[in-house]
């Protein structure tokens, strides 16, 4: 893999954990939502003005448009494995800037999915 296809490949992880971020400091600036129908359409037309949430999508298209690119360039069999690489961005983020929690366990889970990664990168 050149350098332009693992960027487009690392750009289009990046542009989803950034997406997942956005997406739960918007609903966490909302609180939580109701499964009722009157609370659910309420809710529904704050989310649709919510710039995290609208923020998230954004980046959830740009992202569909680098990963179109990063398809044309890299094998989907090593492309998609390293989408894994949001599940290590996206938990750090999260401690980092949500504050949530990073055990032993996860830091565990994290390893394993970045050894994981650069094993079907090799392979």
């Amino acid at each position: 893999m050149n350098l332009i296809s693992f960027l487009l490949v690392i750009t289009g992880v990046l542009l989803n954990a950034a997406a997942q971020l956005l997406l739960k400091a918007g609903v966490q600036h909302l609180g939580v939502i109701k499964l009722q129908f009157a609370t659910i359409v309420a809710a529904g037309w704050r989310l649709a003005f919510e710039p995290h949430i609208l923020g998230g999508l954004a980046c959830y298209v740009v992202s569909v448009v680098v990963w179109i690119l990063a398809l044309s360039r890299v094998p989907v069999s090593i492309a998609y494995p390293m989408l894994s690489l949001g599940y290590v961005v996206t938990a750090v983020a999260a401690w980092l800037l949500l504050g949530e929690a990073l055990s032993a366990v996860r830091v565990t889970g994290i390893a394993v999915i970045i050894v994981g990664v650069y094993l079907v990168a090799r392979g």
